[in-house]
C-alpha cells in the first residue's frame, strides 16, 4: 500500500512566493512615499511644521493677500531703486534688472487685484 503525500516545496516555489511578498512589500512603501507627498493633510496646519518660520492666517481673503503683495513688491521696488543709485557699472545694471522684475510682479499683482471681487 502506497502512501499518498505531497511534494515538498520546490525552489521554484519559495522564489515566487518571495518575489510575491518582496512586490506586495516594494507597493505599500511606493504607495506610503506617495500619499506622504501627495496627500494633503487636512489635520496638519502650516504651523505644525518645524521649519516655518512665518505663517499666513489661512482665513485671509485674496484681495487682502493681493494688497500686502503690491505693498510688499513696492517696498522691495524703494529699496533696490536706492541700491543701484549707489552702484556703478555691472552691479548696478543688475541691480536696476532686478527692480525691473519686482515692478513687472507689482503690475501682475495690481492687475490681479482689480480682477479679485471686493469683498
Amino acid at each position: 500500500m502506497s502512501k499518498h503525500t505531497s511534494n515538498p516545496p520546490t525552489q521554484d516555489d519559495h522564489i515566487s512566493r518571495s518575489q510575491t511578498a518582496n512586490a506586495k512589500k516594494l507597493d505599500d512603501a511606493a504607495t506610503r512615499a506617495l500619499d506622504y507627498y501627495l496627500k494633503p493633510k487636512a489635520d496638519k496646519e502650516p504651523s505644525d511644521t518645524l521649519d516655518t518660520l512665518y505663517v499666513i492666517a489661512p482665513n485671509i481673503d485674496a484681495e487682502c493677500l493681493l494688497a500686502n503683495l503690491s505693498e510688499t513688491l513696492a517696498s522691495a521696488n524703494a529699496m533696490v531703486s536706492d541700491l543701484a543709485f549707489d552702484l556703478e557699472g555691472s552691479r548696478r545694471h543688475i541691480a536696476l534688472g532686478v527692480q525691473q522684475m519686482i515692478e513687472l510682479g507689482q503690475l501682475l499683482a495690481n492687475r490681479a487685484q482689480d480682477v479679485v471681487e471686493p469683498r
